[in-house]
């Protein structure tokens, strides 16, 4: 019997939430909630940082970088959940599986480089102040961006092509809302040793490495916050520390429960809500916490809304 990709031109079955009607109901209205958030959100902190000259330094270059990618990735996701939770049918096409599965991968693993280099910029202000801006020169702010994109499309291209190369026996049925590795391996008919370590190794230079440096970061951190004596300059500190703290908290804590872990030691449905959680939730988040937190942001929004005023009015 042939069990290569006998089935790579049919269309997958997203099977989501499907044995839970009632529940796929709600979700899907909190999903487009959530979107609708997400696009305002990220895109308002893409255009603020763009629009002000006072946000032109490098923890809002990185932070326009961090929106635009969680930008990418929920629409990489949610449109073709929506089709389906609304639709007729729960099926998606073999190419729309491939560049779904593809650049959830790539924005997901860019994202977590980019967090450790924002964890890098807060160390240099907050350590090094002095020496700020010649450390976090223009130069190596875009080179630092530009190893985050291509190190996620490395780590795409390595997983992506190790998973669809599976046999799948004929399986079309994908039993998560997304087509995302571990639903994808579960439809093959083979154990694939080659990909378990593969992953394994990615996970420790996507994870475990940069969330290593991230701690090292806020190490240092810590201690130059003790020292100092300025209240104002020490609540600014706390603020902008704060919200890149949260942001990695919620992000890493549930991508490294899901992936570090074997594959079959998360049953089906915990699986599905983690991915709901760091696939939809997580994006919407990020805007909200450095607007609310961010005095710098909230000033901005303020400045270009009262020119526009202005504007209108002259």
């Amino acid at each position: 019997m042939d069990t290569n990709n006998g089935s790579s031109t049919t269309d997958f079955i997203l099977l989501g939430f499907s044995d839970r009607p009632q529940l796929e109901r709600i979700i899907s209205g909190l999903v487009f909630i959530f979107y609708i958030v997400t696009l305002v959100g990220n895109t308002t902190i893409i255009l603020v940082s763009y629009l002000d000259a006072q946000l032109h330094t490098p923890m809002y270059f990185f932070l326009s970088n961090l929106s635009f990618l969680d930008l990418c990735y929920a629409t990489s996701i949610v449109p073709q959940m929506l089709v389906n939770l609304w639709g007729p049918t729960r099926s998606i096409t073999y190419g729309g599986c491939v560049l779904q599965f593809f650049f959830a991968l790539d924005l997901g693993s860019a994202e977590c480089l980019l967090l450790a280099v924002m964890a890098y910029d807060r160390y240099a202000a907050v350590c090094q102040p002095l020496h700020y801006t010649v450390i976090m020169h223009p130069q190596l702010c875009q080179k630092m961006v530009l190893t985050a994109w291509l190190g996620g499309l490395g780590s795409a291209l390595t997983v992506c092509s190790l998973t669809l190369n599976l046999p799948r026996c004929g399986h079309r049925e994908v039993d998560n809302f997304l087509c995302e590795m571990p639903a994808l391996i579960k439809m093959a008919c083979v154990y694939s040793k080659v990909i378990e370590i593969t992953v394994f190794a990615l996970g420790v230079v996507f994870l475990l490495a940069p969330i290593s440096l991230i701690l090292i970061s806020y190490g240092f951190i810590t201690q130059a916050v003790v020292r100092i004596k300025s209240e104002a300059r020490w609540r600014k500190v706390l603020n902008t520390c704060g919200s890149h703290l949260t942001v990695v908290t919620l992000f890493y804590g549930t991508i490294i429960y899901m992936y570090m872990k074997p594959q079959n030691s998360t049953s089906q449905d915990e699986g599905k809500f983690l991915s709901l959680f760091y696939t939809i939730i997580t994006p919407t988040l990020n805007p909200l916490i450095y607007t609310l937190r961010n005095k710098d942001v909230k000033s901005a929004v303020k400045r270009i809304l009262c020119v526009e005023k202005w504007s209108a009015k002259s």
